[in-house]
C-alpha cells in the first residue's frame, strides 16, 4: 500500500439551540412485527455488529434476528429458561433463571459466571451490566438486587424490595434505576462504588389501572428509561417526567435498542418481537477489550485494552439540564504532561456513537496521546448548532482538567471522519465565533484548537455536494435533518456551519486525509484558502481506501502513523523535529 503526502505550508446571528422533535417515537414509521412464533419472547440484546438476540422464556430456546437479512434463526434449541440477555463487552450475559445463574454465552459455548445456592428461591429476573464487566441482577422471588463482579462474586445492593424486575443503568453508570413490578413502581438509586448505592428514591409510577406490570427496562443515549408496563412502553426523563408511551397490541415484557444506528427499540412480549424506529438512539454495547473476546474479521481494528494505558469510560464533560454528555477517556500510564486529541464519530450527523472510533483512540493513546472519544447530540435530538456546541464544550471541559488529567492545555487537537470530519473542521475555523460556542460549561475557557485533522468530512456547507443535496433531496438529505431545514429556508445557519468561510489567518493547522477512492478532491478549496491565509495544511491519500477506511485494516495503522507525525509536527515548538512525511 503506499499513500500520497501533498504539503502546503502555512456578522452577528442569533442562534437556539431547540429540540428536533416533540416525539422520541419516528411517528412516520409505525410499529411492526417482526416476528410472532413464540410461546413469551424476552429481554432482547444487540450486539453491536448485526444481531438482536432474545430468549422464548416458555420455550427453553435463544433466538438471533439480524435484520439486514430479515431472518430469525434459532440460536440455541436447548438454553434453558432464561428470562434476559444483555450484550456488552463482546460478549452476551444470559440470565438463566432455570438454572439459577449468571451465564455468558460466547462463540456458541455456555460458560457460568456466578451460581446462586439456593436454587429455589434465588432466580435471577433482569440483568444491566457495566462498564468494567459487572452485573447488576434483580432477585424478584427474595426482593433483592444483588451485584455480580466481573471476578464472579457477589454482593446484596438493595434488600427488602417489592418485586424487582427490570434494571437499568444511565448513561454515566452514576444512576441504578429499578422496576418494581407489583405496584408499578421505578425507583432510582445513587451508585455510590461498583454494587453500592445510596438509599433510593421514587422516580416514577405507573397509573394505568390494576393490570400488574413495571417489567423489563432500557434507556436511550440521553438517559430516558423506558420500563415495559401492561399494555405500553412508558418513557420518562432523568428527573421523572413522563415523555411519552408506546402502545403494544399485546402485552410487552421488556424492551433493547437495536439495529446498526441504534435507532430501533425492539419490544418482547406475549405477541412476539416488535420494532419501532426512534428518533433518538440508545447505547452501543462497549467493544471487547480482552483478546480472548475479540472475534472479528481481520479487516476490523483491535480494540483490546493494553496494560500501558489507563482508560476511563462514560465521563461526563458537560451538561444542558437533565442531558449529560459524555467522552471515554484513554491514556498512558506515565504520568507526564502529554498533548491531547478529541476524537468526533461520524454517521451523516444523524447516527453512530463514541464507541466506533475505540480503535483509534487506543492506538494514539498507545502513542503518547490523552485521547477522549466524545459523543454529541445527534440530529434527532438536538438541531444544529447543537453538536458543535458539544464539541467546542468538550475542549474547554479537557483544557479545564488538564491537571488532572495530564494534559498540556497547549496542545490539544483533534481529529474526526466524515460528518465528525465537518465538526473538526468547523471547531478549528469557527473557534473566534460566539454562536458556536453553545453553554455546556467552562466558557470562560478557550476552545480553540492547537491542530485539527479532517478524515474525508465536508468543509463547505453552502457550497458543494452538502448544498446540492440540501436542494435536490430536501425530504432526505442528512444535512436537512441536522439543521432543521433546507438551505435556501436556513441559509444563515448553512453559513455558520460552514468551515470554509470562515478559515482565517489565526486557525490552527488543519490536515486532510481521503481513502483514494473517497473523492480526495472534496475539500481543494479549503486548502488552498488554508494556504493563501499562512495556515499549515496538506492532504494524505490512501490507495484504494474508501469512505470509513480509517476504521479498518491496514489503513487504520498507516493513518495513525501519519496522525501521530502531523500533530507532533503542528503541536510543538520545534516543527522541524517532526517534518511529516511525504509518499510518493
Amino acid at each position: 500500500m503506499y499513500r500520497f503526502f501533498y504539503f502546503i505550508i502555512p456578522g452577528f446571528i442569533s442562534i437556539v439551540t431547540t429540540q428536533a422533535s416533540t416525539s422520541l417515537v419516528d411517528t412516520a414509521v409505525p410499529l411492526r412485527v417482526v416476528a410472532s412464533d413464540f410461546e413469551l419472547a424476552d429481554g432482547p440484546a444487540w450486539d453491536g455488529r448485526g444481531s438482536l438476540f432474545f430468549p422464548d422464556v416458555k420455550a427453553g430456546k435463544l433466538f438471533r434476528y439480524q435484520p439486514n437479512q430479515k431472518k430469525v434463526s434459532l440460536e440455541q434449541d436447548q438454553a434453558g429458561r432464561i428470562s434476559a440477555t444483555y450484550f456488552n463487552h463482546g460478549q452476551l450475559y444470559l440470565s438463566d433463571n432455570g438454572n439459577a445463574e449468571i451465564a455468558i454465552l460466547h462463540k456458541g459455548k455456555k460458560n457460568t459466571l456466578f451460581a446462586f445456592e439456593d436454587k429455589k428461591k434465588m432466580r435471577p429476573n433482569d440483568l444491566v451490566v457495566d462498564n468494567k464487566g459487572g452485573v447488576y441482577v434483580t432477585l424478584t422471588g427474595v426482593g433483592q438486587v444483588v451485584y455480580i463482579t466481573p471476578q464472579g462474586s457477589m454482593k446484596i445492593v438493595i434488600d427488602e424490595f417489592d418485586t424487582p424486575n427490570g434494571i437499568t443503568l444511565s448513561p454515566d453508570e452514576k444512576t441504578l434505576y429499578v422496576a418494581s413490578y407489583k405496584p408499578k413502581q421505578i425507583w432510582r438509586y445513587e451508585i455510590v462504588s461498583q454494587g453500592s448505592v445510596n438509599d433510593g428514591r421514587l422516580l416514577a409510577r405507573m397509573d394505568d389501572g390494576p393490570d400488574l406490570g413495571a417489567d423489563g427496562m432500557t434507556i436511550d443515549r440521553a438517559g430516558n428509561i423506558y420500563c415495559a408496563g401492561a399494555h405500553d412502553v412508558w418513557i420518562w426523563s432523568p428527573s421523572g417526567q413522563l415523555m411519552q408511551k408506546i402502545a403494544c397490541p399485546t402485552r410487552p415484557i421488556n424492551c433493547a435498542f437495536g439495529d446498526t444506528n441504534m435507532q430501533s427499540l425492539y419490544i418482547t412480549g406475549f405477541g412476539g418481537l416488535y420494532q419501532q424506529k426512534m428518533m433518538i438512539s440508545g447505547r452501543s454495547p462497549h467493544p471487547p477489550s480482552r483478546p480472548e473476546k475479540q472475534s472479528a474479521p481481520s479487516s476490523r481494528p483491535v480494540t483490546v485494552l493494553s496494560t500501558d494505558v489507563v482508560v476511563d469510560l462514560d465521563q461526563e464533560y458537560a451538561r444542558y439540564g437533565d442531558r449529560r454528555l459524555l467522552m471515554d477517556i484513554i491514556r498512558p500510564k506515565k504520568a507526564t504532561t502529554l498533548p491531547c486529541l478529541v476524537i468526533v464519530h461520524g454517521g451523516g450527523w444523524l447516527h453512530g456513537d463514541k464507541t466506533k472510533f475505540r480503535a483509534l483512540a487506543i492506538k494514539l493513546a498507545q502513542r503518547g496521546y490523552v485521547t477522549a472519544a466524545i459523543e454529541y447530540r445527534l440530529g434527532g435530538e438536538a438541531l444544529f448548532p447543537a453538536a458543535i456546541h458539544d464539541c467546542n464544550a468538550a475542549v474547554r471541559f479537557l483544557r479545564h482538567n488538564s491537571q488532572r488529567l495530564n494534559i498540556d492545555p497547549q496542545r490539544i487537537g483533534a481529529v474526526g471522519g466524515s460528518a465528525g470530519g465537518h465538526l473538526v473542521g468547523l471547531m478549528a475555523t469557527g473557534h473566534d465565533i460566539q454562536e458556536l460556542q453553545g453553554h455546556g460549561g467552562n466558557e470562560s475557557i478557550s476552545s480553540k484548537l492547537n491542530a485539527a485533522v479532517v478524515m474525508a468530512g465536508p468543509m463547505e456547507m453552502i457550497t458543494g455536494s452538502v448544498a446540492e443535496k440540501s436542494r435536490m433531496s430536501p425530504d432526505a438529505a442528512n444535512c436537512n435533518r441536522f439543521i432543521g431545514q433546507g438551505i435556501d429556508d436556513a441559509f444563515t445557519l448553512y453559513r455558520l456551519a460552514d468551515a470554509c468561510v470562515h478559515i482565517t489567518k489565526d486557525d490552527p493547522p488543519i490536515w486532510f486525509m481521503s481513502g483514494e477512492h473517497d473523492n480526495p478532491e472534496r475539500n481543494a478549496r479549503s486548502r488552498d484558502k488554508l494556504e493563501s491565509a499562512g495556515v499549515l495544511t496538506g492532504i494524505s491519500i490512501y490507495k484504494n481506501g474508501k469512505h470509513g477506511c480509517w476504521n479498518q485494516e491496514p489503513w487504520i495503522s498507516e493513518m495513525v502513523e501519519d496522525l501521530d507525525m502531523f500533530f507532533k509536527r503542528a503541536m510543538t515548538t520545534d516543527s522541524d523535529k517532526h517534518p511529516p512525511r511525504a509518499n510518493q
